[in-house]
């Protein structure tokens, strides 16, 4: 038995993981997927105080709360700063970090270094009467879709679930300054297939920073691969794990 801790990314809640969380359970896994401060059934603390440190505090409160250890822990999307802070914090809990088509940022970086397209958002809310507040991106033609999801009734599905995203939590920079932190073996899963036009990705290094061959999979679905491709995706933690 493993024990997976799933961290959604931006504009979204631990809803998202909903079609996972009951997979790896019947696999014979225990698995938390809480929603970050700011979302979900944590909706009504949402304020533009809250940041990438808030995020982080969050899942090492967990983690310290619910005694964990030997954590896989799964990062999407923003959410790969905020994993990359947390094992910065915690190493000697994880066993694994996985970045699920993920933000990997070095020391000191902030979302808007990672991807500064991420800015434009910012600027954008700037203009505002609530410049903190940046909403959810818009649903694009197919194949980009809400956030890579494409089928109706999954973006209805989806829509209930996201909301604003501070804009603190993207400007804040991870530390990533514990030695220790650089043994934790890496993951790195990358959504293939539906990306936006003009949308690069940072080339994974071929060394893990433990010194271990770099390992990549390929998901070949829309960025909400736990929505599109709950299974496929499953089977791959399973492996992970």
């Amino acid at each position: 038995m493993s024990t997976y801790l799933l961290v959604h990314g931006a504009w979204h809640s631990g809803r998202a993981w909903d079609r996972v969380v009951p997979l790896l359970t019947a696999a014979g896994h225990r698995v938390f997927a809480p929603s970050l401060t700011g979302y979900g059934d944590k909706a009504r603390l949402l304020g533009p105080e809250v940041g990438l440190d808030t995020h982080v505090d969050d899942v090492v409160g967990l983690i310290t709360d619910e005694d964990l250890t030997d954590v896989v822990l799964v990062g999407h999307s923003y959410a790969g700063l905020v994993v990359s802070g947390v094992v910065n914090r915690v190493p000697d809990r994880i066993a694994q970090l996985v970045y699920l088509d993920a933000m990997v940022p070095v020391d000191g970086e902030a979302a808007t270094d990672v991807l500064p397209v991420t800015q434009v958002l910012i600027d954008l809310a700037a203009q505002s009467d609530t410049p903190w507040r940046i909403p959810p991106l818009p649903e694009l033609p197919p194949p980009g879709g809400l956030f890579g999801v494409t089928d109706p009734e999954d973006v209805a599905w989806l829509r209930t679930m996201i909301s604003d995203q501070p804009a603190r939590c993207l400007q804040q920079p991870v530390h990533l300054d514990n030695p220790a932190a650089k043994a934790v073996p890496r993951t790195h899963i990358h959504c293939v297939g539906s990306e936006p036009e003009g949308f690069e990705r940072r080339p994974v290094p071929a060394v893990q920073p433990n010194g271990s061959p770099a390992q990549v999979w390929e998901l070949e679905t829309g960025h909400d691969c736990m929505i599109t491709k709950p299974v496929e995706l499953t089977q791959l933690l399973v492996k992970l794990g």
